[in-house]
């Protein structure tokens, strides 16, 4: 099988389909609080001044971010080369786990009394990325079109 058709490969399931669809509904939001400033977010120079005093690292992975949570999150909606913005997906939150909320530990912070929030949240994200990895988009998906497109010739 070439790779590109490991690529598009996607199971005939509503399940992936599902998990698609709601990760992005998750994902996005946060995409466009950085981005646009919507939904009480600060906008991408209220969002750089942040990450990089919160990480340390270059403005540049900021802009990776912004654009792994927006552009991503619209891709994985229309189910458009969802095992890569799936892996960049897992990427990006173990890099979040693991520059930010790993001194927190696992839960988040209901009651008030840590520094920060916890990590359950991104194991979830990572989890159903690697899903998405693994099954591919499910139906109702651009890659299972043009998977399909491509069997014709």
């Amino acid at each position: 099988m070439a790779l590109k058709d490991r690529i598009l490969f996607t199971h005939d399931t509503w399940s992936l389909t599902i998990v698609r669809a709601f990760l992005a509904l998750v994902i996005w939001p946060h995409g466009a609080q950085k981005l646009f400033g919507w939904f009480g977010g600060h906008g991408p120079a209220g969002f750089m001044d942040a990450f990089q005093m919160m990480s340390g690292l270059p403005g540049w992975l900021g802009w990776l971010v912004i654009i792994i949570e927006f552009v991503g999150a619209m891709c994985l909606l229309l189910g458009f080369w969802v095992r890569f913005w799936g892996l960049a997906l897992i990427g990006l939150f173990a890099g979040i786990i693991l520059t930010v909320h790993l001194p927190n530990g696992f839960f988040m912070n209901w009651s008030g009394n840590q520094s920060g929030e916890g990590f359950e949240y991104h194991l979830l994200i990572i989890g159903m990325a690697w899903a998405l990895v693994v099954g591919g988009a499910g139906n109702l998906s651009v890659d299972q079109s043009m998977a399909n497109q491509e069997r014709k010739f």
